[in-house]
């Protein structure tokens, strides 16, 4: 059970299950960084060799290849940063009373997606899904330039994905170890089941788009513009294609527009926000999330009707990390703070509009209200305007 950080200073007894890229990179630097609010009590990966190396980095005193084995320690709560769903590492903690940071995507399916939700609520323990870029103070100066734009006509999300080894390289860590195959092959079949469950089990391109390019990658842009737009009216079109997709959606009276195009000859990755108004221009410009404390920027373009003036404005907001600022959220949030913005609720909605996604995508027809929780929800959430929190 959850300890809420009595007893030890006032820190936080934090469990890591997972010490892959995303571990190694961002989370286990910043929870170091923070050693004043997180204590990190146990590490877990199935390679055993890459789990011993991360403790003996950090100064970790347990070390686990087992998550159910780490979960019997005393914590106050785990992050998961695993591939694949996180649901069952999850429902457990939950029930045990250890709150829940999972990396996104939180799971495969709408079904493994309320589960975590209703486990979390009857448990009474914080669910977090990792959206570190809903924490970047650029991307909240953003949100912030759009509420003020009058008469907003067109948003447009563009990313260009590129290799991530050139963005790590520098980072000097070893490598990885092999795990073990016939776990990694469990894991591959439960994987396969959970993927059945949410878009059928026709093995079509689909399929393979559903995981390797919505819910790995794209998810995050969905997120941030319901981060800024609240919940889309319908989801119009859908186009994939071998390293490309767009999507189009429809907030109100405002379309949408989510570019993403893989190219893989060039270490150059880009992902931009931009949002068009009859009374200016917003645009917001991240880069490589594996950079750290590189700063996003905003640039402001404004005029004055009937004339050749105009100006532009670009902005870095801070150069604090958004990985540290969403575990700052996280731990503000077990103390009893404000409720995190991207809790299992949000997450779900994502996981449900990545299926409505593939749905448009294979019938080609739209999908009226794709981010709906018909258990949760009885009326629209969105006219166009800025989501709330």
């Amino acid at each position: 059970m959850g300890t809420s950080g009595t007893g030890n200073g006032g820190r936080l007894r934090v469990g890591v299950i997972g010490a892959g890229l995303i571990a190694r990179v961002m989370h286990l630097h910043y929870l170091r960084e923070t050693a004043d609010t997180w204590d990190i009590a146990g590490i877990c990966d199935i390679a055993a060799q890459s789990a011993a190396d991360r403790a003996a980095e950090y100064g970790i005193p347990a070390v686990f290849t087992d998550w159910r084995d780490l979960l019997e320690e005393s914590l106050d709560a785990v992050l998961v940063l695993t591939s694949g769903s996180h649901a069952p590492i999850a429902l457990e903690a939950a029930r045990r009373g250890i709150h829940v940071f999972v990396e996104k995507p939180m799971c495969f399916s709408s079904e493994e997606g309320r589960a975590m939700v209703e486990s979390a609520a009857a448990n009474d323990v914080i669910l977090m899904v990792g959206y570190n870029k809903r924490y970047d103070p650029a991307y909240l100066r953003f949100r912030e330039a759009y509420a003020a734009l009058e008469d907003p006509r067109f948003l447009r999300v563009t990313t260009l994905e590129s290799p991530f080894l050139p963005y790590v390289q520098h980072y000097h860590f070893a490598p990885g170890s092999p795990a073990p195959a016939d776990v990694v092959a469990r894991l591959g079949r439960e994987a396969q089941a959970a993927i059945d469950t949410a878009i059928g089990a026709e093995q079509d391109f689909a399929r393979s788009a559903y995981v390797a390019v919505l819910l790995d990658t794209l998810v995050h842009e969905l997120n941030s513009v319901r981060g800024i737009l609240g919940e889309p009216d319908r989801l119009d079109y859908v186009e994939m294609h071998d390293g490309q997709a767009t999507v189009m959606l429809r907030f109100g009276g405002l379309p949408v527009a989510i570019h993403w195009i893989d190219l893989p000859g060039i270490a150059r990755y880009e992902m931009e926000f931009a949002a068009f108004a009859v009374g200016g221009r917003a645009t917001l410009s991240f880069p490589s999330p594996f950079l750290r404390n590189e700063a996003a920027t905003v640039r402001l373009e404004t005029g004055i009707p009937g004339t050749v003036a105009s100006a532009t404005t670009s902005e870095t907001a801070s150069y604090e990390s958004s990985f540290r600022r969403e575990l700052e959220a996280f731990a503000e949030a077990i103390r009893g703070g404000k409720p995190v913005a991207t809790d299992g609720v949000d997450g779900l909605r994502d996981v449900l509009l990545c299926q409505a996604i593939i749905q448009s995508f294979r019938t080609g027809a739209p999908v009226d209200r794709p981010t709906r929780i018909p258990w949760l929800d009885a009326q629209p959430a969105s006219a166009g305007q800025p989501a709330k929190g």
